[in-house]
């Protein structure tokens, strides 16, 4: 294994024995065509995913999904991986996320569908699991409304936690204090009463509650802001969220017993950068750090005295600028010990004294490692999809075009390898989101199947995608189905001028919006493409508006509503609803959903499955009963795959 032999001439540190060991590399040209790799290779799973150490370095969290695809949380001892603790979510639950409070407790949030007033909402809750008791409870009130996760503070040491909840679904959020005893329910103390139209709450570096997002219309919000606990709550600002201060809302923190933070705001460039920030008169400071180049900063996280300790950004791959001089030479040290591997610190202790490290890249998808920094050792923890060769896998590369209006859109092509980069069949794959989500060069399985398969794929990051600026995103505004559709017909045309890819030959694969983008491109341009393959696509944008507003704030769910809409009220969004204009449909296509969906319900495959079969257009259709938003289960996973390049040899043959 490539990345083991690196790691032996990791300076002073040892390597410990692996868990699991990839195979052995071969090399391949570009003449060679590599072997097909079976559809299971791709969709392997080590079984750990969200890997999370302790505060103190001592245990480790991580979400496991066994053989037969059931999700547990699973506690293991740093020391020697021995597994501690492990527990299985209540069947039709989803794990959203999970986090440590202190070193002996563990949050983690759940998720499922309900009703309310005959609407099918998901809905949330906040769970504990302390391992001083070994017991497990809820976090919240018996009765309070579907949000049960807004977690607005965290006692570092593990004490106790803020929450935002409405006390039903008639109220406005309130912000309670709930110890983590196991007493949550019975001796959760009110801290910050309801304020009308007010569905944002922010607290300071000691938990304080020192500001409210106020959604006073559709086009504004009034910032609600206060010194100290003992100070009334004063409107400070209103801002429209078409303003450049309506970044206001990126608040990386408020120092305790200050009016002094930090915030993500653009600079006179138009670049998010950190900046220091005085919260009561509103006034921004001097710029902290800025990202080389044209990039935003995505995040930034604060160490204990609230002081910046890493800003995090991507570029064609993700990256990280650390403020703490002694992890700066320790990430130093990794990179050079693995040569050509992205590394990625994905978890550590408070102190450094053991950390999570990730090895990877493009056409690798790499190992996780445990790093123990008193015994300078670093020990494979477990590898990613141990059956694939990445000496047989091709790297993607970034391109760019033009769009039809001028507007610069990057994007990521990957050519098979062992075939003439000429007249290729074409996969266009626009990914999920839409907004503020893009593509970056990292391992990507469904790429390298298609890619293995024998077709160039190519990602487009279309306007609205994250990480290209303010002014970028603004484009994708109120353009789904529009202007974001029209950059995947340039990125079409750009393919097949260069040479790379043959017209006739060009098909769209997405999940989530992309699976939207793939069903409308068909539907929108038939003439363009030859199929669709959607697995979790949007297919009424009205219908899918509705239900997301059930569980988005109403602060949220204005913004999201009016940057799909766009400025034109009137627009009607069945225009751009593929349920809505299948009489257009004339091509092929593979519609798949998971019945457990909670963030594009299952509703929307079945409005396009009847719309369809109303309206005569016979389309393939694949269900999956026990997946939600993406696969658990790798022999789902390995389903779809398999059902994808046989739709795609049936109608796009890459031979």
């Amino acid at each position: 294994m490539k990345l083991l032999r690196l790691l032996v001439a990791f300076l002073a540190f040892q390597v410990q024995p692996a868990i699991a060991q990839t195979a052995q590399p071969v090399a391949v040209t570009a003449q060679v065509r590599p072997p097909k790799f079976p559809a299971s290779a791709f969709a392997e799973r080590s079984g750990f995913e969200n890997v999370r150490l302790s505060p103190d370095g001592k245990l480790i969290a991580l979400k496991n999904v066994s053989a037969e695809g059931k999700v547990r949380i699973a506690i293991l001892d740093a020391a020697n991986k021995q597994v501690i603790k492990l527990f299985v979510l209540p069947a039709k639950n989803e794990l959203e996320w999970f986090k440590w409070a202190g070193p002996k407790r563990l949050l983690f949030s759940m998720s499922t569908l309900g009703m309310i007033f005959d609407s099918e909402i998901r809905i949330s809750r906040l769970a504990l699991y302390d391992f001083n008791s070994g017991t497990q409870s809820y976090v919240g009130r018996r009765e309070m409304g579907p949000v049960g996760d807004d977690l607005i503070y965290t006692d570092p040491a593990g004490q106790f936690v803020l929450l935002a909840i409405q006390k039903s679904i008639y109220d406005y959020p309130s912000v309670y204090r709930f110890p983590l005893d196991g007493t949550a329910e019975k001796t959760g103390k009110e801290v910050q009463t309801p304020k009308t139209d007010v569905w944002s709450w922010i607290a300071d570096s000691e938990g304080v509650i020192r500001m409210g997002i106020q959604t006073s219309d559709s086009k504004s919000f009034k910032v609600l802001y206060r010194t100290s606990a003992a100070d009334d709550f004063k409107t400070i600002g209103k801002i429209r969220y078409d303003s450049p201060d309506s970044d206001f809302l990126d608040v990386v923190g408020i120092i305790s017993k200050s009016d002094e933070g930090l915030i993500l705001k653009q600079d006179d460039t138009g670049k998010v950068v950190l900046r220091k920030y005085n919260y009561a008169t509103r006034s921004p400071g001097e710029t902290i750090f800025a990202a080389p180049d044209k990039w935003d900063l995505d995040t930034v996280t604060l160490d204990e005295a609230g002081k910046p300790f890493a800003a995090f950004y991507t570029d064609d791959r993700d990256r990280v600028e650390w403020f703490d001089p002694k992890m700066k030479a320790l990430y130093k040290r990794f990179g050079k010990a693995l040569q050509g591997k992205d590394i990625w610190i994905t978890s550590r202790a408070l102190d450094g004294s053991r950390m999570i490290v990730w090895a990877g890249s493009e056409n690798d998808p790499g190992a996780y490692f445990i790093f123990t920094e008193a015994a300078a050792t670093m020990d494979v923890f477990y590898a990613e999809k141990v059956k694939l060769n990445p000496d047989q896998l091709p790297a993607p590369k970034p391109v760019s075009y033009k769009a039809r209006d001028g507007s610069e859109i990057h994007a990521y092509l990957t050519l098979p390898l062992g075939r003439t980069a000429k007249g290729l069949p074409l996969i266009i794959l626009p990914h999920g989101g839409p907004y503020g989500i893009r593509d970056k060069l990292q391992f990507d399985e469904e790429v390298q199947f298609l890619a293995n398969r024998g077709y160039a794929v190519l990602q487009p990051n279309y306007r609205g995608s994250g990480g290209y600026g303010e002014a970028f995103s603004d484009l994708g505004e109120g353009q789904i189905g529009r202007q974001m559709q029209d950059d995947l017909d340039d990125a079409m045309d750009w393919a097949v001028a260069q040479g790379l890819a043959d017209a006739k030959r060009v098909c769209v694969v997405g999940s989530s919006y992309g699976g939207y983008a793939a069903l409308w491109a068909v539907t929108r341009n038939p003439e363009r493409y030859r199929c669709a393959a959607s697995f979790a696509g949007v297919t009424d944008w009205k219908k899918q508006l509705a239900y997301d507003s059930n569980y988005f704030t109403r602060e949220g769910g204005k913004k999201w509503k009016a940057r799909v809409r766009g400025s034109d009220d009137n627009f009607d969004l069945d225009l751009v609803s593929p349920a809505k204009q299948v009489d257009r449909l004339t091509r092929p296509v593979l519609l798949a959903h998971g019945e457990d969906d909670t963030n594009v319900p299952f509703k929307q495959f079945k409005q396009m499955r009847d719309a369809a079969a109303k309206a005569g257009k016979p389309i393939e259709l694949l269900t999956f009963p026990d997946e939600g938003h993406g696969f658990d289960k790798a022999e789902n996973e390995t389903k779809w795959l398999e059902t994808l390049e046989a739709f795609l040899a049936k109608h796009n043959p890459a031979d």
